[in-house]
């Protein structure tokens, strides 16, 4: 273990983590809200822009057209200019596209302003996780990495909040909607006064000094509150020599080096699951339950309740990353939705719909909470954002693809057929995970790196 990693491994909780929880979890909150308003937005647009399924579904995609992009960028560029950097520039992006999704009159315009919106939310939402775990010691990284992928849930509440109450109000509702999600553009100030560069980042880079530098007003901000941390333990593990990486083609080559590449591959799984299988639900629900026969503004209510089932579920699994560990967290949450899946699949009544969809809208969201925390740690730092964006980037190829699907399975077999995909894809994720995973619980990153996952 370096000096580095040694000296954040004995950094209790304190208020430096509280403030990066807070940072990160409000990026995370606005990225949720941003797409989850789009699914309030497109059955309007669908009226007024007289749209067909086809053409609803591809405008629901264009975000994560865009994601894809962003994801991968921001991973490969995390590892190569810095975490810090790039959190920033996405969050720009993202505010700028989507003030000018808000002024358009056409669905192609449309369309591509989300793309790039969903450029800035990818490259946001693929970096927040990576780049704070790397503070967090290994006594408590699991619950704060889930806890922070649970202000998704806020996001989610919040543009359910604004679909019911803003978007049916006025003929322009769905504008003001999508200015509110531009709003973080606030945050930028703040993040650039108070955030510091990764030191694990840092020292992979060769800059031990200013790694050294930044831990040193770590522990002072701890040492102002009169909190006094032990000695930093040095722990020697016999891991292998690095991969050569620090350009684009070795870090990508790194991925696929000796058991990393089994690694790899199961990111790549449990992401494409998960993400097809989220936002085949959530792109499409408010406009599903309006083809089922609801009204919007009923529909937009039956919603309301499933997106704000999030809110424990992200928390609940959280706690469950530390005390049975993320591969059983996933695969458990993953089964679950399963069942709640086909429960949607044969549900007849308004009661079995909202029942079921409030179970997955349950267990999704928790999935995600042991997600981002598992794909945080099984890169080793050199190319850990290269890892996690490339991971989130392929899941959001499912993205992309499902909320075209959905238009086509949708009036051709009903919610069984929608739903029963649902049920396959969410099984062969956790298969995945359980069969291809390796444990993390209680092991500090270098430890994972220089294991089973180096």
């Amino acid at each position: 273990m370096s000096n580095v990693s040694a000296r954040i491994e004995r950094l209790p909780f304190g208020r430096f983590h509280g403030h990066l929880l807070l940072m990160g979890g409000m990026g995370y909150a606005f990225d949720a809200m941003d797409a989850a308003a789009v699914a309030f937005v497109l059955p309007v647009l669908r009226h007024d822009w007289a749209l067909s399924s086809v053409q609803t579904g591809v405008l629901g995609s264009g975000n994560f057209i865009g994601f894809f992009f962003g994801a991968l960028l921001a991973g490969t560029l995390g590892d190569l200019i810095g975490r810090r950097k790039v959190m920033m520039s996405a969050l720009l992006i993202y505010c700028a596209a989507s003030v000018v999704s808000a002024m358009t009159d056409s669905w192609p315009t449309f369309l591509a302003a989300r793309i790039v919106a969903g450029m800035g939310t990818g490259a946001e939402s693929a970096i927040i996780a990576p780049y704070l775990a790397e503070f967090v010691a290994k006594r408590y990284r699991g619950i704060f990495t889930g806890a922070l992928a649970g202000f998704f849930s806020f996001g989610f509440v919040a543009a359910a909040l604004l679909g019911y109450f803003i978007v049916p109000a006025f003929d322009s509702g769905w504008r003001v909607v999508l200015l509110i999600t531009a709003l973080p553009i606030l945050m930028l100030l703040w993040w650039r006064r108070s955030l510091p560069e990764s030191p694990r980042w840092l020292e992979s880079r060769g800059h031990v000094g200013e790694a050294k530098r930044v831990l040193d007003r770590i522990e002072a901000s701890f040492a102002a509150r009169g909190i006094a941390l032990p000695e930093p333990e040095s722990i020697s593990l016999n891991s292998p020599p690095p991969a050569h990486t620090g350009t684009l083609a070795a870090n990508f080559r790194a991925l696929w080096m000796g058991r990393q590449a089994r690694i790899t591959t199961m990111t790549w799984l449990m992401w494409l699951s998960i993400t097809f299988s989220y936002y085949a639900f959530f792109t499409w629900i408010p406009g599903l339950l309006v083809q089922h026969g609801m009204s919007i503004t009923r529909s937009f209510g039956y919603s309301l309740a499933m997106y704000a089932a999030q809110v424990p579920d992200y928390f609940s699994a959280s706690w469950f990353n530390e005390r049975i560990g993320r591969q059983a967290t996933i695969a458990t949450y993953m089964l679950l939705g399963c069942v709640c899946a086909l429960g949607m699949a044969f549900a007849r009544s308004n009661e079995e719909i909202m029942a079921a969809g409030i179970g997955l809208s349950f267990f999704m969201n928790g999935t995600y909470a042991g997600v981002y925390a598992y794909t945080a740690e099984v890169f080793p730092t050199a190319v850990r954002t290269t890892g996690a964006g490339t991971a989130s980037a392929i899941g959001r190829i499912g993205a992309i693809v499902s909320p075209i699907l959905v238009g086509y399975l949708y009036p051709n077999f009903g919610f069984a057929g929608v739903f029963g995909v649902t049920t396959v894809v969410l099984l062969l994720g956790a298969i995945a995970v359980v069969v291809m995973g390796v444990p993390t619980r209680g092991r500090s990153l270098e430890d994972i790196a220089g294991g089973e996952a180096a």
